[in-house]
């Protein structure tokens, strides 16, 4: 009798398991997938994407006319940890594009939210969907803070800097 009514407790702590398991995967939707019943994404994260500042929680980002020597330090700490297995510091491939000349070509929240959204990017965002094609290679998660993606794109800034030392004739401003 003990045993049988174990065993039915049992089962019903299965089944409320299982059920708050479901629930929960069922309500939990990345950003990046928010798209209308119609498929397109909503009208202000189609408008970021069109003014070439991707998709993601960057919407903003202040870069100073300075660059910001603590920052990029700590943002090639960084580089070095978590990108350099897959991205070079010049124009050479690796796995992904270098990154020379890199904020000269897109804008700071482009970069950023390629670095904290990656999926996002690559399934919404033209620009990124074209890298994909281009390298056959999609950019996993890495992990990083919204702080720690800014150190690296002052960081990124240091390449630009020596990029237009090298190259008189890079005189694009950032986006």
């Amino acid at each position: 009798m003990v045993h049988n009514q174990l065993n039915h407790i049992m089962r019903i702590v299965t089944y409320m398991a299982a059920l708050a398991v479901a629930c929960t995967l069922m309500a939990c939707e990345p950003t990046s997938q928010k798209e209308a019943a119609d498929g397109k994404l909503p009208e202000n994260e189609q408008k970021l994407i069109d003014e070439g500042r991707g998709i993601g929680v960057i919407k903003h980002v202040t870069v100073n006319d300075f660059l910001e020597e603590d920052r990029a330090r700590r943002g090639k700490d960084i580089y070095e940890m978590r990108c350099q297995s897959c991205h070079a510091t010049d124009t050479s491939t690796v796995v992904g594009p270098g990154w020379a000349g890199i904020t000269r070509r897109r804008r700071p929240e482009w970069i950023m939210n390629m670095m904290l959204n990656p999926q996002g990017m690559l399934e919404n965002d033209p620009t990124a969907g074209n890298l994909l094609g281009e390298y056959h290679t999609a950019m996993p998660e890495p992990g990083i803070s919204i702080g720690d993606a800014r150190d690296v794109l002052e960081y990124m800034r240091t390449l630009r800097v020596k990029t237009a030392e090298a190259d008189t004739t890079a005189t694009a401003p950032d986006m």
